[in-house]
């Protein structure tokens, strides 16, 4: 039992962080009051004017969402939080093949996978009427309309489980209001509008991700995130004018023009003539590009301008371009033939789930591994398995050759890289195999004979011993000199005496003949 200054010490620290949390509040939410906070952005715009009448905005939606539910979800328990660090900065939001299939490697240093819990039987089936599949594209797609995304925990009446969630239901995001309680307890409850009628739910029954939003008017606008559609809302606008007016254009196009003579000589009988043998002559496919010549000179009215002149394919594909930025889509998936290779394609489908997907996702596992899982225990922890989706694998046969030099794997891991899953029935699969050149170096004998001799180190003469002195250098310089002379006057003597030899002999011969 603590004792009396334990308890004062306890209360101190609740003081403290209360006293805190107030403070905080104070400047916040002064001046939000008992009242229903009100979102500045019409939420209800974003879905009657995007999605359901967009059909850019439907199909970026769409990609985003469907493209989500293929990442299965999977529960594990944790087994070493600081890995468990690692390996979410792997599979965060700058996730690229390498950093998934290393992450892949190492979760099974991490965490071990869970079956058959009471977690993974909600989240398979969160309500009776939806499957996981559905339930989370339409999470995913409130949330990416209107920037919030509100599930609504069914909790049992009664029971030794009556604080464990055990149905999920996601409300319609445009619907809700958030309730605040003023500074004491800024958000207290959730109120749904739908038919004229407003339900209250209790605020830790709701689940509520917002997007960021900066707008801290001091009303509480903050508590609502922003619609992506809210900074792109002229884009929205531009691209649904661009087809409203091509679509008026069609509809309201009469004539092309008219042609008048110029003397104004012609009957209504002759109008009626010359307009049938314009028509069964120039009219037509097989006509075309044929000149057509008359009797008088006439001039042409035009009625109307063409959809090329009014320019509102290139406004279409300026705001379309615009609105996939918006949601980090590229172009390129929404058919988009100026773009269109097989490259880009493949390309843009990567950039789809590490710009859009991935994110989506990252932020919903938080907030359920901070709302929901601890309901089910505390070392769950809730993932999606981002290794599966084809874009973000390595080519098979370059995995294949990278995992064949890589000795530190085993080969069941290798084989779980490569997506075959571990095989259990062989223990030699889940052992090292290392190349046959490869020594331990417990098995080498590296041991020290006491009788070994080794080199003593000599230390190195003083080179300033076989200095010379510039003295004994020029005394040797003339030395050589005086040599080199004695040889020039000995060879010199030498030649004179073999020269004045053979005058002699050259006389000789000459009194003789």
């Amino acid at each position: 039992m603590a004792s009396f200054l334990d308890r004062i010490r306890n209360g101190i620290k609740a003081f403290n962080s209360q006293g805190t949390n107030d403070s905080y509040n104070k400047f916040i939410y002064n001046w939000i009051g008992n009242n229903t906070l009100s979102n500045n952005t019409n939420d209800d715009d974003f879905i009657k004017r995007g999605y359901a009448y967009n059909p850019t905005i439907y199909s970026i939606i769409n990609l985003i969402s469907k493209a989500a539910i293929t990442v299965p979800f999977q529960v594990y328990k944790k087994i070493d939080d600081g890995a468990l660090k690692e390996y979410k900065a792997l599979t965060g939001n700058g996730a690229n093949e390498q950093s998934i299939l290393k992450a892949k490697m190492m979760r099974k240093h991490t965490m071990i996978e869970v079956d058959y819990t009471s977690l993974d039987k909600v989240l398979s089936r969160p309500n009776p009427a939806q499957s996981y599949s559905t339930w989370l594209e339409e999470l995913i797609a409130f949330g990416k309309l209107t920037g919030n995304r509100y599930i609504y925990g069914i909790y049992p009446d009664f029971g030794e489980n009556k604080d464990i969630v055990y149905q999920l239901y996601n409300l319609p995001a445009h619907l809700v209001e958030i309730k605040s309680d003023g500074i004491f307890k800024p958000v207290s409850k959730y109120t749904m509008q739908y038919q004229n009628n407003g339900y209250d739910l209790d605020a830790d029954s709701v689940l509520h991700i917002a997007d960021f939003n900066p707008d801290y008017s001091g009303n509480g606008s903050h508590l609502y995130g922003q619609s992506p559609i809210q900074a792109g809302l002229r884009s929205m606008t531009t691209n649904n004018e661009a087809v409203e007016t091509s679509l008026k254009f069609l509809h309201n196009q009469s004539a092309r023009g008219m042609l008048t003579p110029e003397d104004d000589q012609l009957t209504p009988t002759q109008a009626k003539q010359l307009q049938d043998a314009f028509k069964r002559n120039f009219s037509g496919s097989q006509n075309a590009n044929r000149v057509m010549i008359t009797g008088k000179r006439f001039s042409w009215v035009n009625f109307g301008l063409s959809s090329a002149d009014l320019q509102l394919l290139e406004s279409y594909k300026a705001t379309q371009s615009d609105l996939c930025n918006l949601y980090g889509v590229p172009v390129v998936l929404l058919n988009n033939l100026s773009h269109s290779t097989y490259d880009n394609y493949r390309t843009a489908r990567k950039v789809l789930f590490t710009n859009a997907v991935i994110p989506e996702l990252n932020k919903i596992k938080d907030e359920l591994n901070r709302w929901l899982v601890p309901q089910f225990g505390e070392d769950l922890y809730l993932d999606f398995d981002y290794s599966v989706i084809p874009e973000l694998m390595p080519e098979q046969q370059k995995l294949v050759d990278s995992l064949s030099k890589s000795y530190w794997l085993t080969t069941n891991e290798k084989r779980e890289a490569v997506g075959y899953g571990v095989d259990d029935t062989y223990p030699l699969l889940n052992d090292y195999l290392v190349p046959s050149g490869f020594t331990p170096i417990s098995e080498l004998d590296l041991e020290v004979n006491d009788e070994a001799m080794f080199p003593v180190n000599t230390p190195a003469e003083d080179p300033t011993e076989d200095i010379v002195s510039e003295e004994t250098i020029e005394e040797v310089i003339e030395e050589e000199e005086k040599k080199i002379n004695e040889d020039i006057i000995i060879s010199f003597e030498e030649a004179k005496k073999e020269l004045n030899l053979r005058k002699k002999n050259a006389s000789t011969k000459t009194n003789s003949n």
